[in-house]
Parts: C-alpha cells; sequence; structure tokens
C-alpha cells in the first residue's frame, strides 16, 4: 500500500515537471465581415478540425460589427485565437503580442459596387452620395478614407453591420455604392464595379500570448499539414480554400499604420 502511494506521487510529480498540459478550451475569433450565423456556419469545420488534431476545444467567437470587434480587441480577453485582415493583426503583433501562425494563400482585396443601373467610373462622382461600408477599423473602411483624402468633399458614409448588409443596401436604395470584399461581388448579378483597393496579405491566424507556445505550434502544425490528411481535404474542401501557408510578422509589417486616425489606435 505504502509502496502504490509513493508511486502515485511519484507519477504527479513527473507530470507536473515535464509539463504535461490538460486539454483546454479556446477561443477562435473571426473578423465580422459576414453576419455572425455566417461566420459561425463557415468557420464551425475548422474549429472542429482543431479540435480534433490538438486535443483542445477549438469554438468560434463571433461579433456584432467592428466597432464591438475593435473595443474586444482593446481588452484582448477570450481572444486565444484570431483570422483576421492584414492591418488588425499587425496592430496585435504590435501592441498586442500575439504571434502570427499561417495565412490564407494569396492576396485579398476589397471593391467599390454600385446598382446595375447606377453606372460610376470615378470615384470623384461619389461625393455627396451615400456609401455604404462596415464601420472602421474594418479594412473597406480604412481604405474607403483613403479614397478621399480631402475633408470638405467627402460621400455620406452608411453604416453596414457586415458586407452582405451594406451590398442590401445598394440594392434597396438606400445607399448609393458599398465596398465589400472582391470575391463577394461575383455572387451578385446586379452590381457594377467601380474600382478596386491594392491587394493585401490575406487573412492570417495569430494566438495570444495567453496560450502556450506548445498549443500555438499544434495549432500551426495541424494548419499546415490539412492538405496531407482526409480529414485535413475535408476541412479545406468545407471552407472552399486550397491551403493554410506559412508566414510570420515580417509579412503584415507596416500594414497596421492603416489605422492612423482611428480612435483607440
Amino acid at each position: 500500500m505504502k509502496l502504490y502511494f509513493r508511486q502515485s506521487i511519484l507519477t504527479v510529480l513527473l507530470l507536473v515537471t515535464t509539463g504535461v498540459s490538460s486539454a483546454a478550451n479556446y477561443f477562435l475569433s473571426v473578423q465580422p465581415v459576414l453576419p455572425p450565423d455566417q461566420i459561425r456556419q463557415s468557420y464551425k469545420p475548422l474549429a472542429k478540425y482543431l479540435t480534433e488534431q490538438t486535443g483542445h476545444t477549438f469554438s468560434i467567437k463571433t461579433y456584432r460589427n467592428f466597432l464591438t470587434y475593435w473595443a474586444r480587441m482593446q481588452k484582448a480577453t477570450d481572444m486565444h485565437f484570431i483570422l483576421d485582415a492584414a492591418h488588425l493583426t499587425d496592430y496585435r503583433v504590435q501592441r498586442k503580442d500575439y504571434r502570427v501562425l499561417v495565412k490564407l494563400p494569396d492576396t485579398v482585396t476589397f471593391t467599390v459596387v454600385t446598382g446595375e443601373e447606377n453606372f460610376v467610373f470615378e470615384m470623384e462622382e461619389l461625393i455627396s452620395k451615400k456609401i455604404a461600408t462596415m464601420a472602421s477599423p474594418g479594412m473597406g473602411a480604412v481604405r474607403l478614407h483613403g479614397m478621399f483624402p480631402n475633408p470638405v468633399r467627402l460621400p455620406f458614409y452608411i453604416e453596414a453591420s457586415d458586407s452582405v448588409d451594406a451590398v442590401e443596401k445598394v440594392i434597396n436604395g438606400d445607399a448609393d455604392a458599398a465596398i465589400i470584399p472582391s470575391p463577394l461581388v461575383g455572387n451578385y448579378e446586379s452590381l457594377n464595379s467601380v474600382v478596386s483597393t491594392d491587394p493585401v496579405p490575406h487573412m492570417a491566424m495569430s494566438a495570444s500570448p495567453e496560450v502556450p507556445d506548445e498549443v500555438a505550434l499544434a495549432v500551426k502544425q495541424a494548419l499546415m499539414d490539412a492538405t496531407k490528411t482526409a480529414k485535413g481535404k475535408k476541412m479545406l474542401e468545407d471552407m472552399r480554400i486550397e491551403y493554410f501557408e506559412d508566414t510570420d510578422a515580417d509579412v503584415y509589417a507596416g500594414y497596421g499604420e492603416l489605422l492612423e486616425g482611428v480612435f483607440g489606435y
């Protein structure tokens, strides 16, 4: 009996001293470019895959709009992993000590669109017109502000809760134009494209300093190896992406400067 007791104590001490960690719960936050229910549905395969591959539980965390998202980002609570645009990724690296793990391939742009009967060829034509956009500091909003540098020659910004809402405001006549992620333009036959922004690196997955190094590494490895397993391929297929690629903070360096002038930056 004494021998069994001593062996049990030794086992516990060994587990503690070797740093073996138990399963934990982590949130995966996604920028609110789509309605919360669509984001949860779209990224559910990713959360399920990471849960299976790492032994930890991953849950998708959504936000009503970019104002809420930005306010929560200032506190950086319960934002363990974030899949986000270039400027906010760089911001968290510089201000919140996040680690960049992987990114979606290629680059991303935003496009200014109008309704099918409203042909606009130059952005100047939209001065004093209504443009629907998600709130700053969303990438669409900060890009749109950069298109109108003259403070006395501006459009009227109509706040949209997400990209779908922005398009609907154009279709129903509440706005003359909208700025949305370029891949969404093809989903609507009734839109005309005016101009697209310069490309920036696609969304990156970054990890909070609260996340243990071994967990962040496990997530990175699972995503990098997704093309090598049946479960990984199924996850990528469900999310309609080809693969996750390796990256680091240098790829996103400097994009945080797009936030200059944004309250809280």
